[in-house]
């Protein structure tokens, strides 16, 4: 909604006045943080001109879901950057994953996210810790529901032989991969050490295709999170890295003996 109000050339302070809403009300609808109802939803479509039905419907759908989607459970446990993935992943139409640091978080298992989460500086507490693991073993159900997102996934050998715990957990997260990686919507790709043309080691993404193309939306990955990034300019950046690191990857078959073979030396 914000960029709809910014291509009609609306300040936010001249569409809460067209809205019959406050300055604030404002800045919380286009955050996310206050719900909005489908009635307001086209009325500021409307306001903003913009005649994208398909869009309209998708943005009307995620308003009025915002509150029954499973996330809502952690709202006054969990940081709001952990419901917004959540929610970005649960709309997607399919998920391009890169990762060269850790294994991709809806791949992980329970043992090796704690261990991740627990690396984390200053440390968590329990009560802290554990509902950020819950939180991360239910986004699985993204690829493990009946209409289940296309979820691509290329990740880099360091990440698979990298011990964030001992080798028990190393080989159950490479067992684990194997496992998802059998299901028809997920493709898992692995770029061995000795892969030429591959010069993106620092390089760890999320692309989450939107209902519509409109709303896709990308995240870089970060120590501390990071910043979902939607404009135009920063989504095409996006498309093109995955199809170059894509490119310097092993075919979904060719990863799985890969893995098979790492696991086995565990």
């Amino acid at each position: 909604m914000r960029r709809l109000r910014e291509a009609a050339g609306l300040t936010a302070r001249e569409a809460a006045r067209l809205l019959g809403v406050i300055s604030v009300t404002m800045s919380q609808i286009e955050s996310g943080v206050a719900g909005v109802s489908e009635a307001r939803v086209r009325r500021m479509a409307a306001q903003y001109a913009c005649a994208d039905a398909e869009l309209i419907d998708a943005l009307v759908e995620m308003a009025t879901e915002r509150t029954r989607g499973w996330w809502e459970e952690c709202r006054d446990v969990l940081p709001p950057s952990f419901l917004d993935l959540a929610e970005l992943e649960h709309h997607a139409r399919y998920l391009q994953v890169i990762s060269t640091a850790h294994v991709p978080g809806i791949l992980q298992t329970e043992e090796y996210a704690r261990a991740v989460f627990a690396y984390t500086v200053p440390e968590l507490s329990p009560t802290e810790l554990e509902p950020r693991v819950a939180h991360r073993m239910h986004r699985r159900v993204g690829v493990e529901r009946e209409d289940a997102v296309e979820y691509e996934a290329v990740v880099h050998e360091g990440v698979l032989r990298t011990r964030v715990a001992d080798r028990r957990v190393a080989r159950a997260q490479l067992e684990e991969m194997l496992r998802q990686s059998e299901r028809l919507h997920v493709s898992l790709r692995v770029i061995p050490f000795d892969r030429d043309g591959f010069a993106g080691a620092n390089t760890s993404m999320l692309y989450a295709g939107g209902p519509v193309p409109p709303l896709d939306t990308a995240k870089r990955d970060a120590p501390h999170g990071g910043p979902f990034l939607d404009s135009a300019a920063q989504l095409a950046r996006f498309r093109t890295l995955f199809r170059k690191v894509e490119s310097a990857s092993l075919d979904p078959v060719r990863s799985r003996d890969f893995i098979h073979r790492l696991a086995k030396e565990l």
